[in-house]
C-alpha cells in the first residue's frame, strides 16, 4: 500500500462529524446510508468512535452534511482538531448519574414489591401506589435513553433493542397502574402453571420494569467508557507534532505556530526540541531520536543534505531543516489518517446482539399482538388478554441479551487487570477467537530498547576492563546513548575511571579526549579511526565484520594512536521473550517479527526467540501495509508493539496488543494493554480473551433460548406478568453467573 496515495485520498475534500445520539451499530449503519445517498459523497460512521468520515463533501457545504443526519434522527457537528466533541464527557457522566439513581431505587423496591406481592399479610394501605411513585423515577428520568431511541426509531419506520425495552418499561408500569386503579382480582394466579400466588400479584410489574431499566444502563455505561478510549489514538497522534516552530524569515529567526510553515522555509531545531515537519537538513550535524517513528533503538547521526521527520526528536546539535511536506501531508498526519482508517474497519461482538434483535423485536411484537387478539377472540375478557399480551413483552425483554456482553466483559477486565492485562473492550474479545498469526514489534517488546554493552574485545592483550575504563572515562559526560551504554558498562564491572580532560564530541563518529595519565583516546567508529589515520588490526576488522552480521554496533577504541580495543553495543533481549514465544506456538499462533530496525540485528533478534518470519528495515507507515498483507492472505493477525510507529499497524490488525513501556499513542490504538513486566503476558492475555470471548458467546445462546422457550408458556397464560419478570431475572443471573467463572482464570497455562 502507498502511504502517499493512501493518506492523500484520504485527506482531499475531507470532512469529520462528530455524531451524537446513536445507541447500536444500526443506528451507525442508518446514518452512513444517509449520507452516502449524497452525490459524489462517500462516508463512513464509526459507531465505537461516534464519527463519520465524509470524502467528495467540499468542507464550505458541511451544513448539508449535518442536516442530512439531523435528519435521519440524530445530532452532528464538525470535527474541531485537538478538542473533545462538545458535552460528550457530560453524557457518559449523565449516563453514571442515571445508573446509580436506578440501582440505588431498584434493588429496595425489588425486594418490597416481592415481599409485598407473595405475602398479603404485610400489605399496608396504598402500598401499591407507594411502589409506583417509587419506581417513577426509573421508568421515566432513568430509562429515558431507552424512550428517546425507541422513539427515533418509531419516527423513521425502525426497531431496535431500545424498542422492546421501551415498549417493556412503559407497558409494565402502565398496566401496574391500571391494575391498580381498577382494583386487584380476588382470583389467585399461576406460578409457572404448577403453583398459585396470591390474589393481587399479577397488579405488580414494577420490579421488572426497573431491573430492565438498571441492567442496561450498566451495559450502556460500559459501551460509552470504552468508545470515547477508541477516539483517543486520533488526538494522541496530533499532539506529537510541536504547536510552534522557530522559522527564519528575512534572515531573523521568529517563533510562529506551526501552521503558518509553508514548504520551502528553512526553521531552527535547537538539541532537545522535535523537529516541526519533514525536509532536509541545510546546516548542521547532530543525532536524531527516531524511535518515536522507526523504532530504531539509536539515535541516527544526521548532516547537511540528509532528510529528518517531523515529530522525531534532535538531542544533540542545532539544525537548520527546510521544510519539504508541511501540515496534511507529514507521515506523521499520515499516520493519524491510516490509524482511523483502520478504527474504522473494526468490528464488534455487540453486533450480533443488534443482527438477533433487528428481526428478533418485531417478531416479539407481533406475538404479543397476536396474544391479546386471540385471549380477547375466546372471550377470556380484557384483563387475562392483556395479562398474557404482558406477560410476552415481559419475558421476551432482551435483559440477559443486553447483559451478556457487559457482564462478561467487566468480569474479564476485572481478571486481567488483577494479572497485568487491561482489555479495551468487546472488540479485543473477537478479534482473540480468530487470530492465528501474532506480529511483533523488536525495540521495545522483544527487547528492552536501550542500547547496552553486549561484549568486550581486547586486540593486544591488554585487560578487557581496562580498555573499557579507559572508554567510559572520556564518555562519562556523554549523553549519547553509546556513551551511556560504556558508563553503565564500566559501573556494572566496578571500575574505577580515569579523569578525562580536552574531551570533544565528534558529531557522527565519537568523541576524543585526553586522560591524566598523558594519554590521548579516541573511542568511535570504523569511519572515525579510517579518517583519523590509524591502522585497523585484523582482530577489530573481523570484530566488526560480526557485529554487522549480528546486527549489533562496535565501538572502537584507539589509544595514542593505536587501535586497541572494540565494544559490542546491542539492544537487549527480554529474559521472557523466548519463553513467550514458544508459548505463542504452542497455541497454533504463527509469530512474525516485525521491525524498522536493521536486517541483520532483526534476523539476530528472531534467531534468539525462536520467530517463524523476519520482516525487517520497514518504515512506520509500511508496518501497517505489512499487517493487511498477511490479512490478505487469510490471516487473522494480532500485533504487539509498544511505539508511534507501532500505532497505524496496531490499528490495523485484527488484535492490537501494546506493553506498558510503549508510548501513550501506541496504548490507545491498542485494543489491549500490557502492563505487566514479563511477556508472558502476551499469551495470557490471548487466552484470557478468548476465554472471555467464549462466555460471552455463551451468554448470548443460552439468553436467546431461554427467550424463545419462555415465550409461549407465556403466550398460554402459565406465566403471569409478576412470574415473567421473576423469571427474566433468572435468566439474568444466570448470564451474571456464568461470567463470574472468569475470576477463576488463571495465567501460565
Amino acid at each position: 500500500m502507498s502511504t502517499d496515495t493512501t493518506a492523500d485520498a484520504g485527506l482531499e475534500a475531507r470532512v469529520e462529524l462528530d455524531i451524537s445520539g446513536m445507541t447500536c451499530a444500526a443506528c451507525a449503519n442508518r446514518i452512513e446510508k444517509k449520507l452516502n445517498k449524497l452525490d459524489g459523497v462517500r462516508a463512513t460512521v464509526n459507531y465505537a468512535t461516534e464519527r463519520a468520515v465524509v470524502l467528495g463533501m467540499p468542507p464550505q457545504h458541511v451544513s448539508e452534511l449535518i442536516s442530512t443526519v439531523q435528519a435521519a434522527g440524530y445530532d452532528a457537528k464538525q470535527v474541531v482538531e485537538g478538542a473533545e466533541p462538545d458535552g460528550y464527557s457530560d453524557r457518559v457522566k449523565l449516563l453514571r448519574t442515571r445508573l446509580l439513581v436506578a440501582a440505588l431505587i431498584t434493588f429496595p423496591l425489588g425486594d418490597a414489591a416481592i415481599v409485598l406481592a407473595l405475602t398479603p399479610q404485610l400489605r399496608f394501605p396504598g402500598w401499591e401506589w407507594a411502589l409506583i411513585i417509587g419506581a417513577i423515577p426509573v421508568v421515566f428520568w432513568c430509562a429515558w435513553p431507552f424512550h428517546r431511541a425507541a422513539w427515533r426509531n418509531l419516527r423513521h419506520g425502525a426497531t431496535s433493542m431500545d424498542t422492546l425495552v421501551s415498549l417493556g418499561v412503559l407497558s409494565a408500569f402502565t398496566w401496574s397502574v391500571v391494575a391498580t386503579v381498577l382494583g386487584s382480582p380476588q382470583e389467585t394466579s399461576y406460578w409457572f402453571g404448577y403453583g398459585l400466588a396470591p390474589a393481587g400479584a399479577d397488579t405488580l410489574y414494577l420490579e421488572a420494569a426497573a431491573a430492565v431499566t438498571t441492567f442496561l444502563l450498566a451495559g450502556r455505561y460500559v459501551e460509552a467508557r470504552s468508545k470515547r478510549s477508541a477516539r483517543g489514538v486520533l488526538e494522541a497522534i496530533g499532539q506529537l507534532a510541536p504547536k510552534t516552530v522557530r522559522v527564519v524569515r528575512d534572515g531573523v529567526e521568529q517563533l510562529v505556530p506551526i501552521g503558518s510553515l509553508k514548504v520551502g522555509e528553512r526553521f531552527v531545531v535547537r538539541p532537545g526540541e522535535r523537529i516541526a515537519t519533514d525536509g532536509q537538513v541545510l546546516v548542521g550535524t547532530s543525532a536524531i531520536d527516531t524511535s518515536a517513528m522507526t523504532g530504531e533503538p539509536a539515535p541516527i547521526e544526521v548532516t547537511v543534505g540528509e532528510r529528518v521527520l517531523g515529530g522525531t526528536t534532535n538531542t544533540t546539535g542545532a539544525l537548520v531543516v527546510e521544510a519539504e511536506k508541511v501540515g496534511a501531508h507529514t507521515q506523521l498526519a499520515q499516520l493519524a489518517v491510516l490509524a482511523e482508517q483502520a478504527q474504522a474497519r473494526k468490528a464488534s461482538v455487540q453486533t450480533l446482539v443488534d443482527k438477533v434483535v433487528a428481526w428478533f423485536v418485531p417478531s416479539v411484537l407481533g406475538i404479543a399482538l397476536v396474544t391479546l387478539i386471540v385471549w380477547l377472540a375466546i372471550g377470556a375478557g380484557s384483563r387475562a388478554a392483556f395479562s398474557a399480551a404482558m406477560s410476552v413483552l415481559i419475558i421476551a425483554c432482551p435483559c440477559a441479551l443486553g447483559l451478556a456482553t457487559p457482564t462478561a466483559l467487566l468480569v474479564g477486565v476485572g481478571r486481567g487487570g488483577q494479572l497485568g492485562i487491561l482489555i479495551k473492550g468487546p472488540d479485543a474479545l473477537e478479534a482473540s477467537g480468530v487470530i492465528d498469526t501474532v506480529v511483533l514489534d523488536k525495540t521495545g517488546t522483544l527487547t528492552t530498547g536501550t542500547m547496552a554493552l553486549a561484549g568486550v574485545h581486547a586486540f593486544d592483550g591488554t585487560d578487557p576492563d581496562e580498555l573499557l575504563a579507559l572508554a567510559a572515562g572520556v564518555e562519562h559526560y556523554s549523553e549519547h546513548p553509546v556513551g551511556r551504554a560504556l558508563v553503565a558498562g564500566a559501573q556494572a564491572r566496578e571500575l574505577t575511571l580515569p579523569e578525562a580532560s580536552e574531551v570533544a564530541a565528534l558529531p557522527g563518529h565519537g568523541v576524543r579526549g585526553a586522560l591524566s595519565g598523558g594519554q590521548s583516546v579516541v573511542v568511535g567508529n570504523q569511519g572515525l579511526m579510517e579518517e583519523q589515520g590509524f591502522d585497523l588490526p585484523d582482530a577489530a576488522r573481523l570484530v566488526v565484520d560480526a557485529a554487522a552480521e549480528a546486527g549489533r554496533t562496535v565501538v572502537l577504541l584507539a589509544v595514542d594512536g593505536v587501535v586497541r580495543g572494540g565494544f559490542d553495543i546491542a539492544d537487549q533481549l527480554k529474559d521472557s521473550a523466548p519463553g513467550a514465544v514458544e508459548r505463542l506456538r504452542k497455541l497454533g499462533l504463527r509469530t512474525v517479527l516485525l521491525t524498522g530496525d536493521r536486517r541483520g540485528a532483526a534476523e539476530n533478534v528472531g534467531r534468539q526467540v525462536g520467530v517463524d518470519e523476519v520482516v525487517a528495515e520497514v518504515l512506520p507507515a509500511e508496518k501497517a501495509a505489512v499487517v493487511e498483507r498477511l490479512q490478505a492472505e487469510g490471516r487473522r493477525v494480532a500485533m504487539v508493539g509498544d511505539g508511534i510507529n507501532d500505532a497505524a499497524a496496531l490499528a490495523t490488525a485484527n488484535l492490537g496488543m501494546a506493553v506498558v513501556s510503549g508510548t501513550d499513542v501506541a496504548m490507545k490504538s491498542a485494543d489491549i494493554i500490557l502492563v505487566r513486566r514479563s511477556l508472558d503476558v502476551v499469551p495470557d492475555a490471548i487466552r484470557l480473551a478468548r476465554r472471555t470471548l467464549g462466555t460471552i458467546r455463551g451468554n448470548l445462546v443460552w439468553a436467546f433460548a431461554y427467550n424463545v422457550a419462555a415465550i409461549p408458556l407465556a403466550a398460554t397464560g402459565r406465566l403471569n406478568p409478576l412470574i415473567a419478570g421473576f423469571a427474566m431475572s433468572l435468566s439474568s443471573v444466570f448470564v451474571v453467573t456464568n461470567s463470574m467463572r472468569l475470576r477463576r482464570f488463571e495465567p501460565g497455562a
